[in-house]
């Protein structure tokens, strides 16, 4: 990747800060809502992450202090609008690839959190919220239910508080969403980016390779048994310690110093 500076869509910026690469949801006066473009730019920029060998992970937030995200526009042609003709949606297409994403992804929320804003939390790896957040699910208060979010939620969220949740449309603090498992971390929003380089310095200290193989192995265990999971991971542990950066790892252990990662 070219460069360091700010560049994506208007709506959606994207920054390589140092080893860190942030998509920015940019429409502050929607209240970071998404549209078309919006999850648009977040799809590209997780893309550009994971064409730049030196980026080690993804930081995704809104702009301004007042919202992460709050869900889908509702302005008439921007956030539900659907091509019944096609199986998949943009939206549930984008969750796929964070899913599936190798890089470790971190959710910077700084303000509200609300409908499909929970599912891009959900989607990502760690989630890091200041003490202000709000979170919930209101869809049902517009006369639809949160089908997409649900996908991403159901994993990560016990399923009476989602039930709950999705049911009332009540709206709940930073607190209560870390207590249900929804969050990592909750800091004073004055702490929060601190938090943030903190803890992308840790991750770009470690293997990169070691990650990418580590999120790999993550995902394809969802839907194994303990016996499959457990003759997969087996032959992946093998497989990791014949990597360049394992070889590295442990010799930089030996000799008291550390690492130098070349990510193979």
């Amino acid at each position: 990747m070219s460069g360091r500076s700010m560049s994506g869509g208007a709506e959606v910026l994207h920054e390589a800060r140092g080893a860190a690469f942030w998509i920015t949801i940019n429409r502050p006066d929607r209240r970071n809502a998404i549209n078309r473009a919006v999850v648009e730019g977040i799809r590209a920029g997780l893309a550009r992450a994971h064409e730049d060998p030196g980026i080690r992970a993804v930081v995704l937030t809104g702009a301004g202090d007042k919202a992460f995200c709050a869900g889908g526009d509702l302005a008439p042609g921007e956030g539900f609008v659907f091509d019944h003709a096609r199986p998949n949606a943009a939206y549930a297409d984008l969750l796929r690839e964070a899913r599936n994403a190798t890089l470790p992804t971190i959710a910077r929320i700084n303000g509200a959190c609300l409908a499909g804003g929970m599912g891009l939390a959900a989607m990502t790896d760690i989630a890091i919220a200041a003490d202000h957040a709000v979170f919930g699910l209101p869809e049902v208060g517009i006369g639809v239910f949160p089908m997409q979010v649900m996908s991403v939620l159901q994993a990560i969220v016990p399923r009476r508080t989602l039930r709950e949740w999705a049911i009332t449309g009540e709206t709940v603090s930073a607190r209560q969403a870390l207590e249900a498992g929804l969050l990592n971390h909750v800091v004073p929003a004055a702490g929060l980016d601190a938090r943030i380089a903190e803890l992308t310095g840790r991750i770009a200290g470690n293997s990169p390779t070691a990650i990418r193989h580590g999120k790999y192995a993550m995902r394809a265990m969802e839907a194994m048994s303990f016996d499959q999971a457990i003759a997969y991971t087996e032959s992946q542990i093998a497989l990791l310690a014949l990597t360049e950066d394992a070889r590295e790892g442990m010799a930089a252990f030996n000799e008291k110093r550390k690492p130098v990662w070349t990510g193979r």
